[in-house]
């Protein structure tokens, strides 16, 4: 084992660190507070080239490890939670979604513009009546000579106004219930797609989420992905690159709120003496860095796995789930040092609490996870191999 980061990887974590400290986090109280997406903020990351910082070069993208990609989520997430969710949707859930399971004409055509940031790809699959239970989904795909007409709702879509390509699940077979549902990449300038933002959210509000409609929606066919039927085993392994990058956005937003209540706790003083002096504060902040720490060591493990090519569903579930409910806990316990103050927007401790609640229900929710992790203990749930692994990280590709 090895814990030390490259040189590469220090690099990569000091720009996205000087990125986020020059170019958004002297603006976000505003972006939150009007509800405002700052599309330079997409154009600024492409020109990094981070929009496909794990895509092989030949794709198009940086060519750096998986892990590379949890330090930008986690760096970008420290600033706030709408621009991880971005890089997440745009990079873990449909570009690694791509490289994974596209054909090479489709690489060519969607994930190389994609991961230059040309494009900006987002991720269909939940619906009204259907989260946590995907085959409940009720989006139909019927064959039409060369092309899939497709009809339905998406409902809590991240950058659904924003993005230009979208891989949408729709059922081709409901009789085959789960193994009738089928993937398709989907334009937004195809005739039938249009899209609604969703209003009044409790946190994330500096981030575009909605929903997707499609009325009579033509699909040529060969923008399907894999093959009919495969469509639940590619959302559950785009799961597995998302959830990935949830989790390493959540070791950011512990970090933020340990930044937050460390300077308050040097600022503020109760009882003739700085509020970091108490006991019951040093707990609060002790308990950050232990979630902290065990999060980053659960990610990166993770990442390691996707490194070598290693299925990681079971890992990525624990990490997730643990550095999620960590991160909450962190959002609260910042609240709580700043007192009074952290229930206002003079501080961004609100507004990281706010934020925080949000990845514990999205991409696998607490619960879900939870059982999982018991039904993988007793013996209950095992992975399966899958037709198409993500490729392992090939560091001259």
């Amino acid at each position: 084992m090895n814990f030390e980061w490259s040189d590469e990887q220090r690099m990569l974590r000091k720009t996205v660190r000087d990125f986020v400290d020059r170019e958004i986090m002297p603006h976000i109280g505003e972006w939150d507070a009007k509800g405002k997406w700052n599309p330079s903020v997409m154009n600024q990351l492409a020109n990094l080239g981070l929009m496909g910082v794990c895509i092989p070069t030949k794709y198009g993208g940086s060519g750096m490890d998986y892990n590379a990609l949890a330090i930008v989520c986690e760096e970008l997430e420290r600033g706030d939670t709408a621009f991880r969710t971005a890089v997440s949707v745009h990079t873990g859930l449909n570009s690694m979604t791509l490289l994974q399971w596209g054909t090479e004409e489709q690489k060519r055509k969607y994930l190389g513009p994609q991961a230059r940031g040309e494009k900006i790809g987002a991720f269909g699959l939940t619906e009204p009546g259907a989260g946590s239970d995907v085959a409940a989904l009720q989006t139909t795909a019927r064959r039409d000579g060369d092309f899939y007409i497709l009809n339905g709702q998406k409902t809590w879509i991240s950058l659904c106004d924003i993005a230009d390509h979208f891989l949408v699940f729709a059922y081709t077979d409901k009789k085959m219930k789960h193994h009738g549902i089928s993937a398709f990449i989907v334009e937004r300038t195809m005739d039938g797609f249009s899209s609604k933002a969703t209003k009044g959210k409790l946190g994330i509000r500096a981030g575009n989420t909605g929903e997707l409609f499609f009325d009579q929606l033509k699909v040529p066919a060969e923008n399907l992905l894999g093959k009919e039927g495969d469509g639940f085993k590619i959302a559950m392994s785009a799961l597995d690159s998302g959830r990935f990058t949830v989790a390493a956005g959540a070791c950011g937003q512990i970090m933020a709120c340990l930044e937050a209540s460390v300077n308050y706790c040097h600022e503020r003083k109760t009882f003739g003496k700085e509020i970091g002096k108490h006991q019951l504060v040093q707990q609060m902040i002790a308990k950050m860095e232990a979630g902290l720490q065990m999060s980053r060591l659960l990610v990166y493990r993770a990442g390691e796995l996707k490194n070598s090519g290693v299925r990681n569903t079971r890992e990525t579930s624990l990490a997730k789930w643990q550095a999620c409910d960590f991160a909450n806990q962190a959002a609260d316990d910042a609240v709580q040092i700043h007192g009074a103050y952290g229930y206002s927007n003079e501080y961004p401790v609100e507004r990281y609490l706010r934020n925080s609640k949000a990845p514990v229900i999205y991409e696998g929710t607490r619960e879900i996870h939870t059982i999982m992790q018991a039904e993988y203990v007793l013996g209950y749930r095992k992975d399966k191999p899958l037709n198409k692994m993500l490729p392992a990280w090939d560091p001259d590709a």
